[in-house]
């Protein structure tokens, strides 16, 4: 009866161990921030993002993980993966009710956002926790705003972009100074020119798009007769050039970086970027040409503001919480700032920039 009895104790204490983490944890939205730090000190925070520029994964691996551990004792492992691979482990996880979560921060923007809020695997407003959160200008459409829905404190900006083309000046004296010059361009230097067929491709349509339909037309709630109208136009633009395109047309790069290698090889003229400043690091990294210029065309290309996101069932929010708040830190900024580091824009307006690179300057990292 005695070993019965010690045998059910054990099964209930593993049973309760076994509960949801989150339940577990510090209540972040009533704790103070040492408190949230104490807790987060020693724990291992998981991050899924996007890998595919080896600036930004030496960025993470030389700066973020030492300076975390170093500063605040937290552990951070990444796995490679984006928009499509998030979504599918949210839903695969509340299909099988699973609680605590493999992932505690994301990388996200747009379409991935507005899915995960459809999944309701996002957790909840969390910015106004971050002391770093001083330094967001949310008045800025651009920042508190994603793929037409409102933030609402679900995500914390982490940089900000602009698509920009990328052309070698030794061989374009005059690049096309617009989207309408862009298709005289085409026809005029066939298998000159192509598109990744994937998100900056995507982007790349968009603009056009916007630049089709012409200046505020295309703004403000979503008008299908209007997109059916316009995207019908902007697709017989690209059939009509596909025959002038890399390969006749009947093939495209997959990915941005094959593009790019198409294009330091001299097989195209032209290749794209969501950071403006990625021609900087790409000429200082020898994978570009040095005559290699970036600019934006009229009327002007999709600004991209990028965020970080924490897991509804996180098992660890503390240790998250930490995390993205130093990535919003004036010296993390900074160096991401830097076109031989990273090079992405801070998600901030000029006068908060500035008023960071001073502290930084004033406060170095150890």
């Amino acid at each position: 009866m005695q070993k019965l009895t010690i045998l059910l104790l054990s099964l209930t204490l593993l049973f309760s161990s076994c509960g949801n983490k989150a339940e577990q944890q510090l209540d972040v939205q009533q704790a103070d921030w040492q408190s949230i730090e104490q807790a987060a000190k020693g724990s291992t925070v998981q991050m899924m993002m996007w890998q595919g520029d080896p600036l930004i994964n030496q960025y993470m691996e030389d700066y973020v993980k030492p300076q975390l551990q170093q500063q605040y004792g937290v552990t951070l492992e990444i796995s490679s993966g984006q928009g499509k691979d998030i979504v599918g482990l949210a839903l695969g996880e509340k299909e099988t009710g699973k609680e605590t979560s493999e992932l505690d921060v994301i990388w996200i923007n747009g379409e991935t956002f507005y899915q995960l809020r459809q999944l309701d695997a996002l957790y909840g407003s969390f910015t106004e926790l971050l002391p770093n959160n001083q330094y967001v200008n949310w008045q800025n459409p651009f920042i508190s705003r994603d793929f037409q829905q409102p933030v609402n404190g679900m995500e914390a900006p982490w940089g900000n972009v602009q698509l920009a083309f990328i052309y070698n000046s030794a061989k374009i004296t005059n690049p096309p100074a617009s989207f309408e010059e862009l298709e005289t361009y085409i026809e005029s230097n066939p298998g000159t020119f192509t598109i990744p067929n994937e998100f900056t491709g995507m982007t790349l349509l968009k603009s056009w798009l916007i630049a089709l339909a012409g200046k505020g037309e295309l703004a403000g709630d979503f008008d299908e007769a209007k997109y059916k109208q316009y995207s019908q136009q902007l697709w017989q633009k690209i059939n009509n050039l596909k025959p002038y395109f890399w390969k006749q047309g009947q093939t495209f790069p997959a990915t941005l970086s094959q593009l790019h290698q198409l294009y330091a090889n001299g097989e195209v003229n032209f290749t794209f970027s969501n950071n403006d400043s990625e021609v900087d690091n790409k000429i200082l990294q020898g994978v570009f040409p040095e005559s290699s210029k970036a600019y934006v065309p009229k009327p002007g290309t999709i600004q991209n503001t990028h965020y970080l996101g924490i897991m509804k069932q996180s098992g660890n929010l503390p240790g998250a919480l930490v995390v993205i708040n130093f990535l919003q830190s004036p010296e993390a900024q900074y160096q991401k700032a830097s076109p031989e580091v990273w090079g992405w824009h801070s998600a901030r307006d000029r006068k908060t920039s500035s008023r960071m690179a001073a502290e930084v300057q004033q406060h170095p990292s150890p």
